[in-house]
């Protein structure tokens, strides 16, 4: 019998797989039957000897170029085999990479080629799979990058000592997608992608889709195994039948890192934050939190607005699991979580998504498009269905993999608009003459309308300080497809009116009534977010005029308004206290303010105000309908009054908010109302408890028939100086 040959590899091709440049290593690398056995070549390039080894014999391999050896399995059929490489010690066995089919199938080609993977996640990335085998069971992971310009990609990690030389990675046909499994591979290890650009040159990556990171300022990416078991079924299943349009919604926002922090500065880890933070906000009454970005992002000082790995919780505060774990406390202790999140821009950092393949690849290739002068970042090329897909996908797999309840949509006015933040010339219309970014609505469009019905009972929520038509429209009506739009307009002409002393406040009464024109035509959140206390602006405190007093009774009596209005509410952490000075994410907040109890009352007041509030559906069942709101007064500027009825549904008991912004208590005010009888005094943001003056109405009032300003009956009372209160027929 004769002796099977070697097949055969031209010196061309194995100098391209050393040199990582053959853009199918497989076709040279492992085993390939050829002559009646199997020909196996190896890429062990620093290895003094390599054998391969099989249940039932071994065979030694010979150096055949730059690294690759290569021998013969006198075997017909491909064995279960290891490699022993030797580097002057005992040998190394290790099983073969380039033994293994492709971890993605067909259809998921298909499906990123046409951008429609939802589960992108599932199938890029570094993913642990588990093999039988004859030997032994095969436990490892896949790599998948998509990489489409890219003329070969290696990977570098703690399993090659960082090495890329040994795995070069295969590209799946045409769809840009590039792949390995490396068997013995598990959770916990780094790595990156290095990447050949059509430049020549290459560049060391993370993996975009990396489900983990290493803290900064190291930048490789991490494998990770989720172990974490669930426990919030019940939230899930009646999230699913709920409508958060329809539902009370009071929302605290936070920056994680400097809510609270160690002394020493550090942060507090997810586990820390799952023992306090539920607690801390289910006590306060809030029906939902809203976190700042907690993906991965280099730089603190940016608060998370300047991504590098969208799918990787940041790993300042632990590992996955811990994100996981302070959802699943949060939904326990009755309390939904909106995420931050920021599809409009990237970070530039040269290890992330930038040129990540060598050319502009998630960016747009038009700086007229790609560049934001704003905020110093690149933009999506919302062009690209990839790239759509690879956003639309992230959205997914946050409120999928880590049970968030919504998103907070960044700077959507940013993707809207192809002018904005530029000067004539720094732009050009798109295909119909005008400024709109088409291809970022039809981003918007696919994202809501896939997470949507992916997901019943979630909600997403645009930050849009324009007058876009449609917000939240249906997108099968050509809105953009959100739950809910900020109400910029609402914020700025309210604290434009609270800036001012309470004598000169009659001359700006319209600044407080003007949201109602339009409160309807989208469904709204009330926004005192994180931008409104920082840079300069000072805390929501300091923007009140008067003494402290007067700064502290003013903010009450915004709180009660606010509460009251049409829309859902949004406060950032520290207003809750009557926080003093501006936000700072260095520091974490004054929690000392606790101990006075003028700031216990603000404290106090937001807790009852949030339990009035989920407490009175007439607040916030008809949130999103004009027949849920009625001004009784809207013109009582000579004494800085506002008086509205809000209206729920199903014969719930109407509420109405009277609210002074005055800076002396209005005795014998007569207020219309809607029916005769008696009316509960179920706030009263003046009151001692809330360190008020202590002026009220001792709890209720009696409405008698008689028209007034509109009503059928009326009742006399007291309202307090700058001071909301709020009545609730009794039933």
């Amino acid at each position: 019998m004769s002796t099977p040959k070697v097949q055969p590899v031209s010196e061309t091709e194995l100098s391209q797989v050393v040199h990582g440049q053959h853009g199918d290593p497989h076709g040279v690398l492992g085993p390939h039957p050829y002559d009646g056995a199997v020909t196996v070549r190896v890429l062990k390039p620093l290895a003094t000897t390599v054998e391969v080894r099989w249940d039932g014999g071994s065979v030694g391999l010979a150096h055949e170029h730059e690294g690759i050896w290569v021998g013969v399995i006198p075997l017909p059929d491909v064995p279960d085999y290891r490699v022993a490489a030797s580097y002057g010690a005992e040998p190394i066995v290790l099983d073969d990479p380039y033994r293994f089919l492709p971890t993605l199938g067909e259809m998921d080609l298909h499906l990123i080629n046409e951008g429609r993977h939802e589960q992108l996640w599932e199938v890029l990335g570094a993913k642990v799979r588990h093999y039988p085998g004859a030997l032994e069971p095969v436990t490892g992971t896949s790599f998948a990058v998509w990489a489409p310009s890219a003329r070969a990609v290696r990977i570098k990690a703690d399993f090659n000592s960082w090495d890329g030389r040994e795995h070069p990675m295969r590209q799946l046909g045409t769809s840009g997608v590039w792949e390995l499994f490396v068997p013995g591979v598990r959770g916990g290890t780094a790595y990156k992608f290095v990447i050949l650009g059509p430049d020549g040159e290459w560049r060391e990556k993370a993996d975009p889709m990396a489900v983990w990171a290493e803290k900064p300022a190291d930048t490789a990416s991490k494998i990770f195994e989720s172990s974490y078991e669930w426990n919030d079924d019940a939230w899930l299943a009646a999230r699913a039948e709920s409508s958060p349009v329809n539902g009370p919604m009071s929302i605290y926002e936070m920056h994680l890192a400097s809510w609270k922090k160690h002394h020493d500065g550090r942060f507090w880890s997810w586990a820390e934050l799952a023992e306090e933070l539920p607690a801390y906000v289910a006590g306060l009454g809030f029906t939902h939190v809203e976190l700042m970005p907690v993906m991965q992002h280099p730089f603190g000082g940016s608060w998370g607005y300047h991504v590098t790995s969208y799918f990787a919780p940041d790993s300042r505060f632990g590992d996955p699991d811990g994100f996981r774990l302070l959802v699943d406390k949060l939904h326990q202790a009755g309390v939904g979580v909106i995420l931050d999140w920021v599809p409009g821009h990237f970070a530039t950092d040269e290890w992330a998504l930038a040129r990540f393949d060598g050319t502009p690849l998630y960016e747009d290739p038009n700086p007229q498009r790609g560049w934001h002068k704003e905020w110093g970042s690149h933009i999506f090329n919302f062009g690209r269905r990839e790239v759509r897909n690879f956003l639309y996908a992230n959205a997914v797999y946050w409120l999928e993999e880590f049970h968030a309840d919504g998103l907070r949509v960044d700077g959507v006015a940013s993707m809207l608009y192809l002018d904005y933040a530029r000067e004539d010339g720094e732009w050009s219309p798109n295909i119909h003459g005008g400024h709109e970014n088409l291809e970022a609505v039809q981003f918007l469009q696919e994202m809501n309308a896939t997470v949507y019905k992916r997901i019943p009972g979630i909600a997403t929520i645009a930050e849009e300080s324009t007058s876009w038509p449609g917000v939240t429209k249906p997108t099968s009506q050509d809105g953009l497809g959100f739950g809910f739009k900020w109400n910029m307009g609402w914020m700025h002409d309210s604290l434009d009116y609270l800036a001012h002393e309470p004598v000169y406040r009659a001359y700006h009464h319209g600044e407080m009534t003007f949201s109602l024109v339009y409160a309807f035509s989208e469904n709204f959140v009330l926004p005192l977010s994180h931008d409104e206390v920082v840079h300069g602006k000072g805390s929501l405190l300091r923007k009140m005029p008067g003494d402290r007093w007067q700064q502290l009774a003013n903010l009450r009596a915004y709180y009660g308004f606010m509460w009251a209005h049409p829309g859902k509410q949004l406060i950032f952490m520290g207003c809750e206290l009557g926080q003093e000075s501006e936000w700072a994410e260095s520091r974490e907040l004054d929690w000392w303010l606790l101990e006075h109890p003028e700031h216990r009352g603000v404290s106090d007041l937001v807790r009852d105000l949030n339990a009035a509030y989920v407490g009175s559906p007439a607040v916030w069942s008809q949130d999103n309908d004009p027949s849920g709101f009625q001004w009784i007064d809207a013109n009582d500027a000579g004494r800085n009054v506002f008086s509205f009825l809000r209206r729920g549904t199903d014969g719930t008991p109407d509420v109405v908010c009277v609210s002074n912004f005055a800076s002396v208590p209005h005795d014998d005010y007569r207020v219309g109302l809607p029916a005769a009888g008696e009316w509960d005094e179920i706030l009263n943001t003046d009151a001692e408890i809330y360190a008020g003056s202590g002026v009220g109405n001792f709890g209720a009032v009696t409405a008698v028939e008689g028209e007034w300003s509109g009503q059928p009956a009326y009742a006399t009372i007291v309202v307090p100086p700058l001071a909301t209160v709020w009545f609730r027929r009794r039933a």
